[in-house]
C-alpha cells in the first residue's frame, strides 16, 4: 500500500477541491510539526522531568502542569515566524498573542488548547492538543480580541492530536475528516484513515456521572433512560465511557460512535458550561459535523453560536446524530 504523507494529502486536496491555499497548508504543517514536538515531550514523561505542577495558574484559574506550559510555548514558537498568521490565542493565556513585529504577518488566526486532559498527564492516560483556524477579518490592522470572535461556521480548518499508544492527528479543512498517524521512526505523519464517519446510532455515552445530583432535568431524564437499559424506554443496554480527556473521548466517538456530554449544571447557574467555546467546542463540533455527527449546547448548534468573549464557556452535547438530537429535544421541550 502506497503511503500518503500529510503534505501530499494537503497538496492533492488543494488540486481536487481548491480548498487549501498554500498559506493554510503551510500553517497546518507547522501545527502538525509542533504536535510532533509535544508528543516527544509527553512520551518522555518523568525522564524528561516534565511531569507535575508548574506552580502557576492559567487564565481559567486552573493549576498549570509543566507540560501545559511547555506545550503552549512549543505552539507559540513554532507558529510565530512562518508568516501565515496575524495572531494566536491560547486557552492558557489571558489575551491574544500578536505576531512579533520582526516577522511577516499572514491572513490566518490560530486558536488552541495546547494540552487537553491535563489531569491525565501524571497517570499516563491519553491527552492531546486541539486547534482551530480562522481567517482574519478583511482589512484588519492590529489584531484584536474582537477579530477572533467569529462563530464556528467560519473556521477554515480544525483538528486535534492525541498522544496515546499511537500519536494521531485528526484534521478537517471542511471536506470530511481524515486521520494521520505519526511514524515515530521516520518522523512523518501518514494518512491512515480517510473520510471518518460517525454511526448515527450508538450504545455508548460519556458523561461525568459524579455530577448527577447537579444536573438539570433534561440531562437527568436522558441519562436515566440510558441507564434503564433493555427494560427501559430505549429498549437496549448502553455502556458508559469517560476518559476525562476530551480529545480521547471524541476520538473514540469518531471511530465507533457514541455521545459525549458536558452539560451546564446547578452548581453555578450563571455559567453556561465548563468547556471553552473557542478552543474546544468549536473545533470539535466542526470535526464531528464533518464526520456526519451533531454538536449542540442543548438548545442550538454549537457552530452557530456568536462568541462574546475569548474564553467563553459552553455546554456540549456531541457525537452520534440521533442521540444528540434526542437529548437536545429534551432541552427544547
Amino acid at each position: 500500500m502506497k503511503r500518503v504523507s500529510l503534505t501530499q494529502y494537503l497538496v492533492e486536496e488543494q488540486r481536487l477541491h481548491n480548498s487549501i491555499p498554500a498559506e493554510l497548508r503551510l500553517l497546518i504543517e507547522v501545527v502538525a510539526r509542533a504536535c510532533k514536538s509535544i508528543s516527544h515531550a509527553v512520551g518522555k514523561g518523568a525522564l524528561g522531568e516534565v511531569l507535575g505542577s508548574a506552580g502557576s495558574e492559567n487564565v481559567q484559574g486552573e493549576v498549570q502542569k509543566k507540560l501545559d506550559v511547555l506545550s503552549n510555548e512549543i505552539l507559540l514558537e513554532a507558529n510565530e515566524w512562518g508568516g501565515h498568521l496575524a495572531a494566536m490565542a491560547s486557552e492558557e493565556m489571558e489575551t491574544i498573542h500578536p505576531i512579533p513585529n520582526r516577522y511577516p504577518k499572514g491572513e490566518y488566526m490560530l486558536l488552541f488548547d495546547p494540552l487537553d486532559g491535563s489531569s491525565n498527564i501524571d497517570v499516563n492516560v491519553s491527552i492531546g492538543t486541539i486547534f482551530s483556524v480562522l481567517k482574519a477579518p478583511e482589512g484588519m490592522g492590529e489584531p484584536t480580541e474582537q477579530a477572533f470572535l467569529q462563530p464556528g461556521t467560519r473556521q477554515v480548518a480544525a483538528g486535534y492530536a492525541v498522544y496515546g499508544p499511537q500519536t494521531v492527528l485528526v484534521l478537517t479543512t471542511g471536506d470530511g475528516v481524515n486521520c494521520f498517524t505519526l511514524d515515530r521512526e521516520m518522523g512523518s505523519w501518514v494518512l491512515t484513515q480517510r473520510d471518518m464517519k460517525i454511526p448515527e446510532d450508538t450504545r455508548e455515552f460519556a458523561i461525568n456521572a459524579s455530577n448527577t445530583r447537579h444536573w438539570y432535568p433534561p440531562v437527568t431524564r436522558y441519562v436515566n433512560e440510558l441507564l434503564a437499559g433493555k427494560t427501559g424506554p430505549r429498549g437496549k443496554d448502553f455502556n458508559m465511557r469517560w476518559i476525562a480527556s476530551m480529545v480521547a473521548d471524541v476520538h473514540r466517538i469518531l471511530n465507533r460512535g457514541g455521545i459525549f456530554m458536558y452539560p451546564a449544571d446547578a452548581r453555578e447557574p450563571d455559567k453556561p458550561g465548563k468547556l471553552r467555546l473557542m478552543y474546544e467546542a468549536n473545533p470539535m463540533a466542526f470535526l464531528i459535523e464533518q464526520a456526519g455527527g451533531a454538536a449542540t449546547n442543548g438548545t442550538q448548534r454549537i457552530l452557530d453560536i456568536q462568541p462574546k468573549k475569548l474564553h467563553e464557556r459552553v455546554a456540549v452535547f456531541l457525537g452520534s446524530k440521533n442521540e444528540v438530537e434526542r437529548v437536545t429535544g429534551y432541552h427544547q421541550q
